[in-house]
């Protein structure tokens, strides 16, 4: 039988992008193949577990329909049965993926979070299974090289560095590049601003 190795599954509020504010049921997976410097996962603490155990986790807020697949990296884990089993719960499936390896073309939304300490990664998605793309902005690398898919939303996320000085720093160099190029929106962790997880 199939395992997933899962950091946690929790209920809260979507904190960014598009869905931001909207019930949703979260599937954290563990293990990454990039190694991001603010990265907020630990991936030494994961359950395995099976679609049934996934299934049977998550079927307590099935009222909410909606499901978040993120990591770590979820496409390196996801698949077809998984995607399958939770369309067949009643859920629409929500993936954030750094866009390095290839999704099931089932998935319903797909945000794509591209990083920008490794610009040189190509993202694997095509242009039509991608819904938003989210930038982490960090006032060093230029978030533009990004905005390569006319007419999708464009997000504009201010790092979280650890550090509430330089978070400050970021976060008005983040407004200040939205303002100079209006097609980017301003996307922030408004989780992480009213304290849940």
């Amino acid at each position: 039988m199939k395992t997933y190795r899962i950091n946690e599954i929790f209920y809260s509020l979507q904190g960014e992008g598009w869905h931001t504010g909207r019930a949703a049921v979260f599937v954290r997976f563990s293990g990454c193949n990039l190694r991001c410097p603010f990265c907020d996962t630990d991936f030494k603490a994961y359950r395995q577990m099976s679609i049934d155990d996934i299934t049977d986790a998550i079927r307590q807020w099935k009222a909410c329909a909606f499901v978040v697949l993120t990591g770590g990296e979820p496409s390196l884990q996801v698949d077809d049965e998984l995607v399958e089993a939770l369309h067949h719960e009643g859920f629409y499936i929500a993936v954030e993926t750094n866009g390095t390896h290839p999704l099931p073309q089932a998935v319903d939304w797909v945000t794509l979070s591209p990083k920008n300490c490794f610009v040189d990664h190509a993202p694997a998605l095509a242009a039509e299974k991608v819904n938003e793309v989210k930038v982490i902005f960090d006032g060093i690398h230029d978030p533009e090289p990004w905005n390569i898919w006319p007419g999708l939303y464009l997000n504009l996320q201010p790092c979280d560095t650890g550090n509430a000085e330089r978070n400050r720093e970021v976060t008005s160099q983040c407004v200040e590049y939205v303002k100079q190029h209006p097609q980017w929106h301003l996307s922030l962790q408004t989780h992480k601003l009213i304290h849940i997880p």
